[in-house]
């Protein structure tokens, strides 16, 4: 039986090459349910000033509908879609980390970690993407290198500032 992850991953080695062919990467690839429908959604970057565009998407869309029809790795109904990972990206992967090494980011964790006094014993804070070593998020806050495990966070993600 496939499993959600092993269709992302499926499609992922569908879509790459797609992708590169493009001038695109993959950002991520997901198979989720949302409300009643199934959801098989694309997530591409691009490295130059002006990022994913929504005529980008389209073309991925195209190229990668046809491919993904061929290969057929899901059984039943669902919609695909192809995004941009935005200026507030979620990184998950290492080279997500790795890519995102000096950007501003907002860590969320599962429970305070009282022996970092550079975050107060809070769950959630801002910093500097600093590094990652696979096993540790490396974030500079407030002039300090807080070092946290990756399995510790709930969600980090880059931010913004709108101003």
């Amino acid at each position: 039986m496939k499993t959600k992850k092993n269709i992302a991953g499926i499609v992922w080695d569908l879509a790459a090459p797609v992708a590169d062919g493009l001038g695109y990467t993959i950002w991520d690839v997901e198979y989720v349910k949302e409300g009643s429908t199934m959801i098989l959604r694309i997530t591409i970057d691009i490295d130059n000033e002006v990022g994913i565009t929504i005529d980008d998407c389209e073309k991925m869309h195209r190229a990668i509908d046809p491919v993904i029809d061929e290969a057929d790795p899901i059984e039943e109904s669902y919609n695909l879609e192809v995004s941009s990972p935005g200026v507030e990206r979620l990184l998950t992967r290492p080279e997500h980390f790795e890519r995102m090494v000096g950007a501003d980011v907002e860590v969320r964790l599962f429970a305070a970690l009282p022996d970092r006094p550079a975050i107060g014993g809070s769950k959630v804070f801002t910093g500097i993407l600093k590094g990652f070593d696979g096993q540790n998020i490396l974030v500079e806050v407030g002039g300090e290198e807080v070092s946290v495990p990756k399995k510790a966070a709930s969600k980090v993600q880059t931010v913004f500032d709108w101003a």
